[in-house]
């Protein structure tokens, strides 16, 4: 990718971060609902922790911890849906998908510039203040190093790219489908499951914890909050999400380049 094709995809997530800074309403509404969610969460988690301390490993401020992270991220990563998913199976149900086939410009690079920008606004207009707010009024255990917050951004970063590419294969399926709905249901309902975001992955017993802490999913929020708690090895984490993001990006360019002869061989 050259100089000139960095700008433009730098030109998109700038883009994507604007449009919906634009949507102050919408957001002011998101970040109330997630702190309201969080207390929930968090007083859920507390009696939990009552009952069984150190509860698939964590302590009490662990687990307060790992649910205001968990609102931070939700929306930032999209993994209850609203990313892009739902604006790129529209233009690929009308046929406007198109003209994005058309542009000088790579279709899966494009939306995930699109989506970055998406990400960025989320984590620093909506996760942000549940995150603080959950911190002020919780007793939460936060890094003092500021290289554990530094491998922590990193492992966000590729949650995201984790995160894309799921539901890029997500939208991309509605040039067989057409109708996206119960794709989208049942990404949003493994999403909610398999990330951790309802409990802790390392609190499933036997198999299933085992199974799902190797699913993608993982590497939204269990592997960052792991990395923030100290109870994983960055670079390993690094490695497992990094391994994810090659695969699933890998898959979404074959699916996308079946889509594209679908599209030709149609006559779109």
């Amino acid at each position: 990718m050259g100089v000139g094709s960095g700008r433009l995809y730098a030109a998109v997530a700038a883009g994507g971060f604007r449009r919906y800074a634009t949507y102050r309403t919408a957001t002011a509404a998101g970040v109330f609902t997630n702190t309201v969610f969080g207390l929930v969460l968090v007083y859920t988690y507390l009696a939990l922790w009552d009952e069984k301390p150190q509860l698939g490993g964590y302590d009490q401020a662990q687990a307060v911890t790992y649910v205001w992270l968990g609102q931070a991220l939700l929306s930032t990563l999209a993994i209850a849906g609203g990313g892009i998913e739902d604006e790129l199976m529209e233009r690929i149900r009308t046929g406007d998908i198109a003209v994005d086939l058309y542009r000088p410009a790579d279709l899966q690079l494009w939306w995930l510039a699109a989506d970055v920008g998406r990400s960025l606004f989320q984590l620093l207009g909506r996760g942000v203040l549940p995150f603080v707010f959950g911190s002020v009024f919780f007793p939460v255990a936060l890094p003092g190093d500021v290289a554990t917050w530094a491998a922590f951004l990193v492992a966000v970063g590729l949650a995201m790219l984790v995160g894309f590419a799921l539901r890029f294969l997500v939208a991309l399926s509605a040039f067989w489908l057409m109708d996206g709905v119960g794709t989208t249901q049942l990404a949003m309902i493994a999403g909610m499951f398999c990330s951790g975001m309802l409990l802790p992955l390392n609190v499933f017993p036997g198999t299933l914890g085992e199974v799902v802490r190797v699913l993608p999913w993982s590497s939204l929020l269990q592997a960052p909050a792991d990395v923030l708690l100290g109870e994983a090895d960055p670079w390993g984490t690094f490695a497992f999400q990094g391994a994810w993001a090659v695969a699933l990006l890998g898959a979404g360019r074959l699916v996308q380049a079946a889509a594209t002869r679908r599209v030709v061989v149609q006559g779109g």
